[in-house]
């Protein structure tokens, strides 16, 4: 047995056992503060005055970093397993109950400060994935950046591999209730994605979009624009 693979077991021991022993324990008796506290001898990171509560699920914590004051609820699951893999929550950082976000081999996923996950939203690799800052996140949303290869009929799916692009949703976009985000898109920043919509391109900042395929409807400039319009005309 290599140092590395070794070193691996060790590190994997230490967050069951640590985990186990302090996951469940209810906030009542001072479960999130224990986490708090004996977290941080796992986690690659994790900040201050944050709040995990009982029930959550964490694999390869060694690849997450969790900022100040993130808060994490009951059944959320962070899976980091995999070679080369990085799963950071930046400061500010809510996730509802229910949100699994899952990595694979050499992925990195990455939420900016103040965005907020609502209950069931799922976020998946291989590809690398990118959310800004104060970003709303509705409930049962998934973002999955990855897609099966199927282009030849004699062979099963599984067996003909994947391509990974990646996803980016820039900083404060709001996604509605139930949107799929498919591999390979940029959401620009300040966009609006109405719920149930599936994005399957590229959206320009400030953007409205809905529907499925998704398709800008209008931009939030616009409203900019004409009452920019109006104030010159009152002020002349």
């Amino acid at each position: 047995m290599d140092n590395n693979t070794f070193a691996t077991k060790i590190n994997r021991f230490l967050e069951v056992f640590i985990t186990t022993l302090f996951g469940d324990i209810p906030t009542l008796f001072l479960g999130s503060k224990l986490r708090n506290i004996f977290y941080k001898l796992i986690f690659s990171k994790l900040g201050k005055s944050g709040y995990i509560q009982n029930g959550a699920e964490f694999i390869n914590t060694s690849s997450i970093s969790i900022g100040d004051g993130v808060h994490i609820f009951k059944h959320v699951r962070l899976d980091a397993k995999g070679e080369n893999n990085n799963l950071d929550l930046s400061d500010g950082v809510a996730l509802e109950q229910g949100v699994k976000i899952g990595a694979m081999d050499n992925t990195t996923i990455q939420i900016h400060e103040n965005t907020f996950l609502g209950p069931n939203v799922c976020i998946g690799g291989p590809g690398n994935i990118t959310i800004g800052k104060d970003c709303l996140i509705a409930a049962n949303c998934g973002i999955f950046a990855n897609n099966h290869i199927f282009t030849d009929i004699h062979q099963k799916i599984t067996a003909q591999g994947i391509t990974r692009e990646g996803i980016v949703i820039e900083d404060n976009c709001w996604l509605g209730c139930g949107v799929i985000v498919v591999d390979g898109v940029t959401i620009g920043e300040g966009s609006v994605i109405g719920a149930g919509s599936v994005v399957t391109r590229n959206i320009p900042p400030y953007s409205v979009a809905v529907g499925s395929p998704a398709r800008v409807i209008k931009s939030r400039k616009q409203k900019e624009s004409v009452l920019a319009t109006a104030n010159i005309s009152r002020n002349q």
